[in-house]
């Protein structure tokens, strides 16, 4: 490996990939930007968005919404969209995208961790969270609270794209089991699996509440 490239992957793609859990300053601004560009990423965020069946009577909660290319594709198909941020320069990203559906109130985004979450307003039909989960302390424990806000037999999905150099379709299987182990340490039931086919591929896990 040449100097050059070591100091790309020892040094330059760590920074970046925890840009990517956190965007903040000028790179997170450029991290918000690739996130909302990305021709990949409005295809993940639509086929995630797709694979939950949406009903309009449904509220829902994204985590880690990022640019809110998701939040844009829900306000369209539920009664209403809560969405939770860690970022600050997120928030105020996809509050622009989705500046109608806020005034309106059928979109609100919140800048909240996962680990210290606001009020909802009762129980919600849907959880999801694109390339996010990865990202919490205490995942299980994480995932447990949230079923705990979803009515009886409500859903959640964990979509999955590594973003590590050399991640490929193994990469993928791997971080799919690990997060179907948390659901299922967590009390959800009903797992299954999609896979997405782009480079590295997408797994989506989605399963119920049991309630």
């Amino acid at each position: 490996m040449t100097k050059t490239g070591g100091f790309f992957t020892g040094y330059v793609f760590p920074k970046l990939f925890r840009q990517f859990g956190h965007p903040r300053g000028p790179v997170g601004q450029l991290v918000g930007w690739i996130m909302a560009n990305s021709a990949a990423n409005r295809r993940r965020n639509g086929w995630v968005v797709s694979l939950l069946e949406i009903q309009p009577t449904d509220r829902v909660l994204e985590i880690g919404f990022g640019p809110g290319l998701a939040i844009a594709d829900l306000a369209g198909l539920a009664s209403q969209v809560h969405g939770i941020d860690h970022s600050a320069a997120m928030v105020r990203k996809a509050t622009r995208r989705n500046s109608r559906a806020v005034r309106d109130g059928r979109v609100r985004l919140v800048h909240a961790s996962v680990d210290r979450l606001p009020e909802f307003g009762g129980p919600l039909d849907v959880i999801l969270a694109v390339n996010s989960a990865k990202f919490w302390e205490e995942p299980a424990a994480r995932l447990r609270e949230l079923r705990r806000l979803l009515r009886p037999s409500g859903r959640i999905a964990l979509a999955i794209q590594p973003r590590c150099p050399g991640a490929d379709g193994a990469t993928t299987a791997r971080a799919a089991q690990e997060h179907h182990d948390l659901l299922v340490e967590a009390g959800f039931t009903t797992i299954r699996v999609e896979t997405l086919d782009l480079d590295p591929p997408v797994a989506c896990l989605l399963a119920i509440n049991p309630g």
